[in-house]
């Protein structure tokens, strides 16, 4: 058994079998930790635990790509950080390492949209206790809980100009990947083709007009995460610190 290796039947992955649930389950504790003891948090020195954090992330990436070469696997069209949740996890590692506001801004928003999904309904072929397997909701988990501590613990919040930002970000992004896309015959976003097993993309048009649907949506979503991890004042601050669990 090798833990290692490209051989996916030694460990076939089914979607919300046990190992996908436990995996789900480790990650809503998490967030119930982080938002049950925030008080707690913000009285420590977290910065030397963040610096970790980031340098174990990249080290699991990094193990990742290796993985990928030593297995014949590495092939530019689809091994770059162009995916939302590689550019995410990029945002994650550079969050912690800085404490930027602007990173956070963006991260909150496309984080928590993109990995959400992606560990809901993970495209992953190999299961536990298979290294992919770790490194899959490793890096997943924390690109959702990493903006949801600095929310919590350090007190960022986003404004309405964050999904303004991060929209532009998004389209900054689009012209780079289609380039890289032509160049490299990659499918890098979904921004060449829908995917050919099926997903949702198939209920928002064709191609290329469903890329303006996922703007749309993605607008949408930023506007209701903005909604609800905003600054409250006054009486509404009132009402969400008697709601909390302090």
């Amino acid at each position: 058994m090798n833990l290692f290796g490209n051989n996916q039947e030694d460990f076939p992955f089914a979607m919300f079998g046990s190992s996908h649930i436990a995996a789900l389950a480790v990650l809503l504790v998490l967030l119930i930790v982080l938002y049950v003891f925030r008080s707690v948090l913000k009285e420590k020195k977290m910065k030397p635990l963040e610096i970790g954090l980031a340098v174990s992330l990249a080290a699991v990436e990094l193990l990742y790509h290796v993985w990928l070469i030593v297995n014949n696997n590495w092939e530019v069209r689809h091994a770059l950080p162009l995916e939302l949740c590689n550019i995410s996890f990029i945002l994650t590692v550079l969050l912690l390492l800085t404490g930027s506001r602007l990173v956070y801004e963006i991260l909150l928003f496309i984080g928590l949209m993109g990995a959400s999904q992606a560990l809901l309904t993970p495209v992953l072929s190999i299961d536990f206790p298979h290294f992919r397997f770790f490194h899959f909701f490793y890096t997943h988990t924390w690109i959702i809980a990493v903006p949801l501590y600095y929310t919590w613990v350090k007190g960022y919040r986003p404004t309405i100009y964050s999904v303004l930002k991060t929209v532009v970000f998004l389209n900054i992004l689009l012209p780079i990947v289609l380039f890289v896309n032509r160049y490299t015959g990659g499918n890098y976003m979904f921004l060449d083709h829908k995917p050919s097993s099926g997903s949702l993309l198939d209920l928002l048009g064709p191609y290329p007009w469903y890329i303006l649907s996922l703007e749309g949506i993605a607008a949408g979503m930023g506007l209701v995460l903005w909604l609800v991890f905003r600054e409250k004042t006054g009486a509404e601050g009132k009402r969400a610190e008697a709601g909390s669990f302090d």
